[in-house]
């Protein structure tokens, strides 16, 4: 999500196509149908095509984030960066969680070595960006295949990926209709209170019933994993919001029409993946 997204009200008259919040809405909706069937079509076919799926997805994000950090001068590697990437995915699927931090390590330490004979003139700078990018968002895309590990890992994806799209249906909603009170007006100013009570009211429902009908969880169990997910959602789309302001740039990219590029997709989807991980590894067995 990025400061168009759906948790506030704009004053300004939508532009042609465009909704209150300064989103084109039918390009929104088409480009979400399309995700939508590419991420369920490959969940339930072939597990692995899916990791195929969200590696170019995060590896666009990654391109995103390394061409934003250069703007300001500084250096990291991408193709390092995308190795870092197949590596932590391709180890959390098949190796499990100590897989995934092994090459996690093995990923930061050939990213300091490699800098390490560049020269000292900006290597704090450049080393701390790189492993910054080599976690977010490399790193916690891992769990995303810890998630799919599981006989019912395909049904726990769904979970998680619907819970995070209730969230931005329900800010959307209740920010358009009721927004007022401006949750961060500095770091992201069409944010309101309203909304994230919204995005909350909507992830708790969803994630109750899904839990329950797909996973064969209790309702209360749906109810917290989506109060959690919703939070960190939440925190994950303020984060992304701060970097841009940092960077001096108004986007990240523009691949999704409606959505802006990779990483204003990936933003709340990302953070919220590890306690949706640990969540439904102690709730469901």
């Amino acid at each position: 999500m990025d400061d168009n997204d759906p948790v506030g009200t704009g004053d300004a008259p939508p532009a042609a196509g465009g909704s209150r919040t300064g989103r084109n809405l039918p390009a929104a909706i088409g480009v979400g149908a399309g995700l939508a069937a590419l991420v369920i079509g490959s969940l339930y076919t072939v597990k692995s095509l899916f990791l195929v799926v969200v590696m170019v997805t995060v590896g666009v994000g990654v391109h995103e984030l390394v061409k934003a950090f250069g703007s300001r001068q500084i250096r990291v590697p991408l193709v390092l960066q995308l190795a870092g990437l197949a590596a932590m995915l391709g180890g959390a699927y098949y190796g499990g969680p100590v897989s995934l931090v092994g090459a996690f390590a093995m990923t930061v330490l050939v990213l300091l070595g490699v800098r390490t004979f560049q020269g000292a003139d900006g290597f704090v700078r450049d080393a701390t960006a790189s492993v910054f990018i080599a976690v977010y968002p490399a790193l916690l895309a891992g769990f995303v295949a810890l998630l799919l590990r599981p006989e019912d890992g395909a049904d726990r994806v769904v979970t998680f990926v619907a819970i995070t799209v209730a969230s931005d249906i329900g800010g959307y909603v209740a920010g358009v209709l009721f927004g007022r009170h401006k949750m961060s007006p500095i770091i992201s100013p069409k944010k309101t209170w309203e909304g994230f009570a919204g995005s909350a009211l909507a992830c708790v429902v969803v994630g109750a019933w899904l839990v329950a009908w797909l996973l064969g969880g209790a309702l209360w169990q749906g109810a917290i994993l989506g109060a959690v997910m919703v939070v960190c959602a939440t925190i994950g789309d303020l984060i992304e919001s701060i970097i841009k302001r940092d960077l001096g740039i108004k986007d990240l990219g523009t691949l999704l029409p409606g959505h802006g590029g990779a990483m204003d997709r990936l933003d709340s989807l990302l953070f919220a993946l590890v306690p949706c991980w640990l969540l439904l590894s102690l709730f469901i067995h």
